[in-house]
């Protein structure tokens, strides 16, 4: 058989007839349409709106209300402009140990990240875990290379 757009229909049991309240007893849903009898969730229209307690103070109201969530799982760095690179001798390999002996950082406890804020005069070979696009470019154009492990 051709498939085409005349022949096209639903699946068989896709498509359920529409639920016709108030019809009457025999038709299921009579008179009263399955909302019960008498109160406030028979009458017409939404009833309560979304959330709504009976009086009671909301769950959204209950809750305390919070400034920001913690990120779960954070990358934390120990962090190290640029500027204060100048400080190490030319050619020199930079790194957490060699910044350490350099009295640069006092506790190396995450892993290094180089940030790009100042001007760089010498030229390094700097390992860190990560740099930032304009530290990278900084020690590149003076003249250095960076390692990321």
């Amino acid at each position: 058989m051709k498939l085409s757009l005349d022949s096209l229909k639903p699946q068989t049991g896709s498509r359920k007839r529409k639920l016709r309240k108030g019809r009457g007893i025999a038709a299921g849903q009579g008179a009263s349409c399955g909302f019960g009898m008498r109160g406030q969730k028979s009458r017409s229209g939404r009833p309560t709106r979304p959330g709504f307690e009976g009086g009671q103070m909301p769950l959204y109201r209950r809750v305390p209300k919070q400034k920001h969530f913690e990120i779960i799982n954070q990358k934390c760095f120990t962090i190290i402009n640029v500027s204060a690179l100048n400080d190490l001798e030319e050619g020199s390999t930079v790194n957490i140990d060699s910044l350490v002996k350099a009295k640069i950082l006092s506790k190396p406890k995450y892993p290094l990240k180089i940030l790009g804020n100042g001007k760089l005069t010498k030229k390094l070979k700097v390992e860190a875990a990560a740099f930032t696009a304009s530290a990278k470019s900084k020690i590149e154009k003076a003249g250095g290379t960076c390692e990321s492990f």
